[in-house]
């Protein structure tokens, strides 16, 4: 049985209700990204090293 995701809010999500923003849910090979309006829709999901490039590459140019 594969273990159920462990979502986490972004820290940028805004004040009023926070819904504003993407959930993430890390593991050892992949990353998923999915719309907190919209749990229940697809998720995204790319390789953890993909994410971490994407993030640093964020970091550098904000």
């Amino acid at each position: 049985m594969t273990p159920a995701p462990n979502w986490r809010k972004s820290s940028y999500s805004g004040g009023n209700d926070g819904d504003n923003c993407v959930e993430v849910a890390t593991g050892p090979t992949h990353t998923a990204i999915r719309d907190t309006k919209a749990r229940a829709r697809a998720t995204l999901t790319v390789p953890s090293t993909a994410f971490a490039a994407f993030l640093d590459a964020l970091k550098r140019h904000p």
